[in-house]
């Protein structure tokens, strides 16, 4: 699938946000390697910590409709340079996606993507097997 259509569907779910705190809408769409897309966009709370990222919110609404295997995502904000996901987005990506999938970073203006792999995102990532 053409990452810029995506793209294209993260700046679409990017509206539904709710962001009355930040006022940083963010969007995030993840293909499967069934064909599905789930998008996501963050939801935040007056109580920081149990806010939800877009891409968190995209991973978890595909864990629960039984998808486990995925192709790439694309995330998107209105920031001047590709939008980078927050720690947290970052280990749960280490967790559900492979190693090698392709994250596409961009901002409103899709002009600049930067396509990186989930571990460059978290190099040395927590993993459940260190739990072993």
């Amino acid at each position: 699938m053409d990452k810029h259509f995506l793209l294209a569907e993260a700046i679409k779910i990017r509206s539904k946000a709710y962001v009355p705190y930040s006022r940083f809408p963010v969007g995030a769409a993840l293909l499967t390697k069934s064909g599905k897309i789930y998008t996501g966009c963050n939801i935040e709370n007056a109580a920081y910590p149990v806010t939800c990222c877009a891409e968190r919110v995209a991973i978890f609404k595909a864990i629960a409709d039984g998808e486990s295997e995925f192709q790439e995502m694309a995330v998107v904000a209105d920031t001047q340079r590709p939008v980078p996901p927050c720690g947290s987005c970052r280990q749960v990506m280490s967790e559900f996606f492979n190693k090698d999938m392709q994250i596409h970073l961009s901002n409103l203006k899709a002009e600049e993507v930067k396509s990186v792999r989930v571990e460059e995102l978290l190099p040395f990532s927590f993993q459940s097997s260190d739990m072993d």
